[in-house]
């Protein structure tokens, strides 16, 4: 038995089997080794069931027998059945208008039962009980598969499972695999000095408590390990690339600070105190030589967008270049990409504006074509123009700023002195996209992303760890608060009112919906939620009869999105249904109101977004919370987002109510799930980093660490990181 030996030659498995394992991309015996358990079982097992008294709730485990589907004599609903037999008595299980559940068991099936115990035609039962598979049953006495147990704690390892394949799976096959002594094979690619320094197990001892843990403790230090070792492997990885990228060849600019102040005044509001530090950071950067890369974080509204012109104007009017002050102000050249069209084209309206007094040419580059500014026919307009004409002009450098979306990576496009870029909505490009324009000129020039997504520190740190961290944290003056309401459903008709007063005013609105069609009445387990195009439906046949609503989602083209969301902004339509595509979209200061149905549904970063597309203007703006669930923990963080600051401290609570798994998606980022659990915790993080940058600083290219060497290159094949 070797790491690499394929599964199917120690298990004995079924086709069904097989593809499960495969879909979990679980092919080697490594694989299943690191296949970590997503959490617990512990158990705790209640009193004796059959002499429990009626109305007492408990846990029981035991074996699935006699399952049935049926209906109800009386009101005719769906009914599934069941017998649970424990060591000491039976119970009857029933599941009301559930019958799925009965399908998803089997006969012998082993299982922990919670619920109430009643009474159902005479017979001790439980209705609608909570249901677990669990891989045995537990010992009555100390022993068990793994070998002896205290008999004060036992727990049952849950994994992530498919159809075709449960945790009662995993555990049996792991049983046989570390019986078979494959630990004795494993070499630990963390050096040692950095487990003992934190306290962290080996390798073969983690794998042990992870998949068979004898006490609580054990298994919590095996997952801290596992966690630290995925934040280690990211930070070793961002911080080559940050070596590679601060050790080449940049621009050294002088920056003439006086021409910067000058540029600012010309803006028609006052920048905030984090804007001008911002800009302060970036232009010192600039002055190193060592190229900048920073990450610039800001809420919607909260002006990202005119510190990367006044960045721009720096280089481009950098007084060591100057030719002449009637001719183009300098040979170095700025980049621009925003992931879609109608924003690139958002960003190049807003740049004609900032240096229309300049002799600036901005050219923008699109899938859809290409423009430039000036136009010699309206030298206060701009023109299309051809694209073999644009590129000529970025190759010899007459456009000094190049604003575009992924069209500005492809290999056509060739700059004369690339030396800036900044990317708008960077976590929406790969890390291969930006690789792509910071490699197009033979010095790297200096980056600066930008993101409005409220990110925890401790994601950025890890996410982002090759950039340094910039946090816009102040709204321009004379933006007013978002008045924020969770809409219970006796005040649905109260809020459509204030809409059409709204309408009447000349404002316009935005419905956001979880679905883009309607569920599948016959499909089991189908999400129930608004959707956008029966909502539209509704919203005009009933509500607002009069007003004009067209809908806005995923599935429809890129030029069918730019042409609504351009008639939304254009005032040609006055209600805007839409999924949460509308997330990162077109500035529309006229949209003033937003409604989220289904709003438990979203993240509360991704809410505090979809509400951020109504801070435009100095209108004041509301947004609606409709939710289809009253829970507690629903309405605790639907109250935070109505109660909280800002983003930045949305984002921080959102990771700590919805767990490790519910801020962003794992698979976004490229980051596992035990991962995102790591990053919970800010110590672990900053040791991960501090550890992976000491390593780096010392050894580069980590040659006395072979064995953490190899292990890297291989994770760094197999994942992306952002």
């Amino acid at each position: 038995m070797h790491l690499d030996s394929p599964l199917t030659s120690v298990l004995r498995l079924t086709e069904t089997q097989r593809k499960a394992l495969v879909r979990l991309n679980l092919i080697t015996i490594k694989d299943l080794l690191f296949y970590v358990p997503l959490r617990y079982s512990h158990y705790v097992e209640s009193s004796n069931i059959a002499e429990a008294p009626l109305g007492e709730s408990g846990s029981w485990y035991g074996v699935i027998t006699n399952l049935s589907l049926g209906k109800t004599w009386k009101r005719g609903l769906s009914k599934a059945e069941g017998m649970l037999e424990t060591s000491n008595g039976k119970v009857r299980l029933i599941w009301f208008n559930q019958p799925y559940l009965a399908k998803m068991l089997k006969e012998g099936d082993t299982v922990r039962v919670s619920g109430k115990l009643t009474e159902y035609s005479g017979e001790r039962s439980i209705s609608n009980p909570e249901i677990e598979s669990v891989p045995e049953l537990p010992p009555q006495e100390s022993g068990s598969l793994f070998g002896e147990r205290s008999n004060e704690y036992f727990a049952f390892p849950v994994y992530r499972e498919t159809k075709g394949i449960t945790s009662r799976f995993f555990y049996h096959a792991l049983a046989k695999i570390l019986k078979g002594g494959i630990l004795e094979k494993l070499v630990d690619p963390i050096p040692s000095f950095i487990l003992e320094k934190y306290h962290l197990p080996s390798l073969s001892t983690a794998l042990i408590w992870a998949h068979t843990p004898k006490r609580e403790e054990d298994a919590l230090v095996a997952r801290k390990r596992f966690s630290f070792e995925e934040v280690f492997y990211i930070q070793l990885q961002k911080q080559k690339d940050r070596k590679v990228y601060e050790e080449s060849e940049g621009y050294t600019l002088a920056i003439d600070k006086e021409k910067v102040e000058s540029f600012i005044k010309q803006f028609p509001f006052t920048l905030t105190e984090a804007q001008k530090k911002a800009i302060e950071v970036v232009l010192q950067n600039f002055a190193s030589g060592i190229p900048l890369s920073r990450l610039l974080e800001g809420d919607v509204g909260s002006g990202k967008t005119a510190v990367a012109a006044t960045t721009a104007y720096a280089v481009v009017a950098g007084s060591s270049l100057f030719k002449n002050k009637e001719a183009r102000i300098s040979d170095l050249q700025v980049g621009y990409m925003a992931p879609t069209e109608i924003l690139a084209t958002q960003h190049f309206e807003s740049f004609i504006q900032y240096f229309k007094h300049l002799p600036v040419n901005i050219g923008l580059i699109t899938g859809s074509g290409c423009r430039k500014f000036p136009s010699k026919v309206d030298p206060s307009g701009h023109t299309n123009i051809s694209r073999a004409q644009l590129l000529k002009w970025v190759q010899d450098g007459s456009i000094s700023i190049l604003i575009g979306t992924h069209a500005l990576i492809q290999k056509s496009v060739h700059f004369k002195n690339l030396a800036y870029i900044v990317i708008d909505e960077q976590h929406r490009f790969g890390v291969k996209q930006r690789q792509k324009l910071t490699r197009k000129d033979h010095r790297l020039p200096h980056l600066l992303s930008m993101t409005a997504t409220p990110i925890p520190r401790t994601l950025a740190l890890t996410i982002f760890g090759d950039l340094d961290i910039t946090l816009l944290d102040e709204m321009p003056a004379g933006r007013k608060k978002i008045d924020t309401k969770i809409i219970p459903p006796t005040k649905r008709e109260e809020m459509y009112a204030h809409i059409r007063e709204q309408l009447k005013e000349g404002r316009q609105a935005y419905v956001i919906c979880p679905r883009i069609d309607e569920p599948d009445p016959d499909k089991e387990m189908a999400v129930q939620a608004k959707s956008v195009k029966a909502e539209a439906e509704r919203l005009k046949r009933d509500i607002f009869k009069t007003a004009r609503i067209e809908i806005l989602h995923s599935k429809m083209k890129p030029k069918e999105k730019d042409d609504i969301m351009l008639a939304f902004k254009a005032h040609k339509i006055d209600i805007l249904v839409a999924t949460s595509v509308v997330e990162v979209g077109v500035n529309v200061p006229n949209a003033t109101n937003i409604i989220i149905e289904g709003a438990e549904r979203f993240g509360l970063a991704q809410l505090h977004q979809l509400r951020g597309r109504v801070i435009r203007s100095n209108h004041q703006a509301y947004c609606f919370l409709l939710s289809e669930s009253a829970g507690t923990k629903t309405m605790a963080r639907l109250k935070a987002l109505v109660e909280a600051k800002n983003g930045f401290e949305l984002a921080e609570l959102d990771l700590s109510m919805r767990g490790s798994g519910g801020l962003i998606d794992g698979k976004q980022w490229g980051v596992s799930d035990i991962a995102m659990e790591a990053i919970k915790n800010l110590k672990m993080v900053e040791a991960a980093r501090t550890e992976a940058r000491a390593l780096i600083t010392r050894d580069p290219n980590l040659t006395q660490f072979p064995t953490l060497k190899a292990s890297l290159e291989l994770r760094t094949t197999q994942l992306h990181f952002e």
